[in-house]
């Protein structure tokens, strides 16, 4: 998306402001880092992957914990993780849970590194205990089954047959006809380097359909394989196509007319949505929450909530090991208390970094002129947008999902039992919080 050239800052120090704010919460989404090709299926986060994501939550760590910064969230423990402070969610998915995994061990490294006093124990008898690997911090990490309902808010668009129906129509559209046809001699042109025995790609899958997939092959190979015919493959063909797939993947997660293609991105807004109230409900007791996922969600939230329109680059695909982070704060200093006054004192902004080359950046999102909003019009913008229940999205995917039966449409009675239940939906508290274990998933 954004220049490859820009330097690698602490995030701590990428944000000035004129006055002085107080950071009572915040939420993350992260992608995964560089893994092994989707080609194949079951791919991995690689070591560069892993020390990606690892550096991200480093980066996180000296924004958000160390007293040392200006963006430190009020109360939060620096050196020793608290459960009751700290979310973390993937789905059960050995890439998306060792990318989480990776980042919060950046988060929250060893304790012998931070504090040795902490990291050990004194016994009765005069001994002293020192937890292993240094002190390794075991911070929890919440996996989600592919049978379970709350894998729809981190995963909103898998197993969604609307969804699927509404990102496979973009091969019916004319600006697709228009740019397979315009690039069937360039794409044909990367056959020989890509049949040299180690691909099962055939001729006629060198095309537009297969504009990511081919990408993700020969930029996989050009950083892991040094013996590759990839390697041939210019600078300038290798950018035309990361542009090519950049339009194809938007094309398929993002359309005005066909909301159905951007589910992941409303299903994560529910998520968002309730771990920023439970941080409320709580008056900052949850101070920060991860999620990990995917690259379509990013591209479909883009497109949810306006950032297309205010910046070309948001039409890129972003980089590896990528986030987007959501601030909940109160300008001034109010170091010693939760605002009591909601609507006036507490803000919400949204933050995007670009790999681990990019600046966390600010953006105005909701087609608003402003960088940040109030908690209201927040709550406000995203019901909007997002989905809340469980039931809602059985509905818009038409999903047969064993725990959409639950949710079936089986009259008044059904209907107003689930509404009280609160199973799998938002409590009654401002947007809620998603019922059981704060959220579920």
């Amino acid at each position: 998306m954004y220049p490859k050239s820009l330097t690698s800052i602490p995030l701590g120090l990428l944000i000035s402001t004129a006055a002085a704010e107080t950071i009572h919460g915040a939420v993350v989404f992260s992608r995964h880092g560089d893994r092994t090709t989707k080609w194949y299926g079951s791919q991995t986060l690689t070591s560069l992957g892993a020390e990606q994501n690892f550096q991200i939550g480093s980066d996180y760590r000296s924004r958000y914990l160390e007293s040392g910064s200006d963006f430190q969230i009020r109360g939060i423990s620096e050196h020793e993780y608290k459960p009751s402070q700290i979310f973390a969610s993937a789905p059960d998915q050995g890439i998306l849970m060792n990318t989480a995994t990776a980042f919060l061990q950046g988060l929250y490294p060893p304790l012998a590194d931070l504090d040795p006093e902490i990291a050990s124990q004194t016994l009765n008898n005069g001994s002293k205990s020192r937890a292993p690997l240094d002190g390794y911090q075991y911070v929890r990490l919440h996996a989600v089954s592919d049978n379970s309902p709350d894998t729809i808010w981190i995963k909103g668009d898998d197993s969604c047959p609307e969804y699927a129906t509404a990102s496979k129509s973009f091969l019916d559209s004319d600006i697709f006809h228009e740019r397979d046809e315009a690039t069937r001699d360039f794409y044909a042109s990367f056959y020989d380097v890509l049949s040299d025995g180690v691909y099962n790609l055939k001729p006629e899958d060198m095309t537009y359909e297969n504009a990511y997939s081919i990408f993700d092959l020969v930029n996989v190979a050009r950083i892991h394989n040094s013996t590759s015919a990839t390697r041939r493959v210019s600078d300038e063909d290798l950018l035309q196509l990361r542009t090519l797939a950049d339009s194809a993947e938007l094309g398929q997660n993002w359309n005005d007319s066909q909301p159905a293609r951007a589910i992941g991105a409303e299903a994560l807004s529910g998520a968002v949505l309730a771990q920023l109230n439970e941080t409320v409900a709580s008056r900052g007791e949850l101070k920060f929450s991860l999620f990990a996922g995917s690259y379509d969600t990013f591209l479909a939230f883009f497109g949810l909530a306006g950032l297309l329109e205010l910046d070309d680059n948001f039409h890129g695909l972003p980089d590896y090991a990528s986030t987007m982070a959501f601030e909940l704060f109160t300008e001034g200093d109010a170091a010693d208390e939760f605002p009591s006054n909601l609507d006036e004192d507490l803000r919400v902004r949204w933050l995007f970094r670009n790999g681990t080359f990019g600046e966390l950046e600010t953006f105005p999102i909701f087609g608003l002129s402003e960088d940040s909003m109030s908690w209201s019009k927040f709550v406000s913008e995203m019901g909007e947008r997002a989905i809340t229940d469980v039931g809602d999205w059985c509905t818009k995917c038409g999903a047969t999902e064993d725990f959409c039966a639950a949710y079936a449409d089986d009259g008044d009675d059904a209907s107003a039992e689930a509404e009280t239940s609160g199973k799998g939906g938002m409590s009654n508290t401002v947007a809620g919080a998603i019922a059981c274990d704060r959220l579920t998933i």
